[in-house]
């Protein structure tokens, strides 16, 4: 969730945008999948069909459960990913609660409850709203790093598997950071990587009385961000020597929300992720994708194609227009599941874009 300082300016804007935003998904009839080809910067891969027999398919969920109500309907939306028996795994890409609300132990252990309940495994990547953001008065101004060590403890406590069902996966947890976490099926390349909003947990705790980041604070940003570029140019890396199809990244963060213009104070610490990113998806010779939650409405662009806004204003070197950026529905939008179908390998593929995906409606 975006801070307090600039949420006022940016919100005519961001409804504005949001409403626009939906319009286009109902008109593109919920199925968005990503072309091969590079598109205008500031367009969304063209809509086809879900990819015929897929090699296997994968749910993204983020920004929720937001408040009581979405609270009480989180087991019900579970069971229902639980049921669609077609899913390999579903990702959550941070945000287990809204950025109004306290940070107590008790919340995160009906999370962890209602997280063991899924009978797919559940890769989960943290949100600012559950540690970086705790600083509030209203989140019950608790240390951030002391909310995050309370996070890995909570929901990390068995590094290289993933909570639910158990499925074995490469952790960071040497480097302390057991969160990130990657994995390969069938030719594609997958990383979890814990970027938060509130310009990647840098802007001031405000809550604690800060006026300017602290040099714990700084310190912990310096280190996680060298471990999520580390954790990308290794997947990159890894893929090119298997010779896989697509690298797909997922985080908390929204670098590139299209429904304001951002200042330095907003963005300025996801640059050096930003240009990891394009160094490595225009070195590699395939489809990349980028799954993000943390501005709530559904969006799909490729927000680092020749062209973009975005390069000037991160100042990055390059281009990746291979590279497909998606926002999942959260927040008072977290009403459906990005369901994803991986295309078969080989003949059976060909063709077809490697990933597809539409938007499944909760039914309760």
């Amino acid at each position: 969730m975006r801070s307090d300082r600039s949420r006022a300016r940016r919100s005519c804007a961001r409804l504005a945008a949001a409403a626009a935003a939906v319009a286009l998904a109902s008109a593109a009839a919920s199925v968005l999948p990503s072309a091969g080809l590079a598109a205008p910067a500031s367009a969304a891969p063209a809509a086809t069909a879900p990819a015929p027999n897929p090699a296997f398919s994968f749910a993204v969920i983020g920004d929720t459960p937001y408040g009581a109500a979405a609270l009480a309907d989180f087991p019900a939306h579970v069971a229902q990913l639980n049921a669609d028996t077609s899913l390999d795994f579903v990702i959550h890409v941070g945000d287990i609660k809204n950025g109004s609300t306290v940070c107590s132990d008790a919340y995160f252990a009906q999370i962890r409850a209602d997280f063991d309940a899924f009978t797919h495994p559940l890769v989960y990547t943290p949100g600012d709203n559950e540690w970086t953001d705790c600083h509030r008065t209203n989140n019950g101004a608790y240390n951030p790093l002391e909310r995050l060590a309370k996070i890995r403890q909570m929901f990390f406590s068995t590094p290289g598997t993933t909570l639910g069902a158990t499925m074995p996966v490469a952790s960071q947890a040497a480097l302390g950071v057991p969160e990130n976490v990657s994995f390969t099926r069938n030719r594609v390349a997958i990383a979890a990587i814990n970027v938060p909003g509130s310009n990647n947990a840098s802007q001031p705790w405000t809550g604690l009385g800060k006026t300017a980041e602290t040099p714990e604070q700084a310190a912990e940003v310096r280190s996680r961000t060298a471990a999520d570029i580390a954790e990308v140019r290794q997947t990159f890396a890894q893929a090119k020597q298997r010779h896989d199809r697509t690298v797909v990244i997922s985080q908390q963060a929204d670098m590139f929300d299209p429904t304001y213009t951002p200042t330095p104070e907003d963005i300025s610490a996801f640059t050096p992720l930003v240009q990891a990113l394009v160094d490595e998806a225009s070195a590699f010779d395939g489809e990349v994708y980028l799954f993000n939650g943390d501005s709530h409405v559904y969006n799909s662009d490729r927000p680092l194609a020749a062209g973009s806004a975005w390069l000037a204003r991160y100042g990055v070197q390059g281009t990746a227009d291979n590279l497909t950026r998606v926002t999942v529905d959260g927040s008072s939008n977290a009403t459906d599941y990005l369901k994803v179908d991986v295309a078969a390998d080989g003949a059976a593929g060909k063709g077809q874009p490697v990933l597809s995906w539409r938007r499944v409606p909760f039914t309760q």
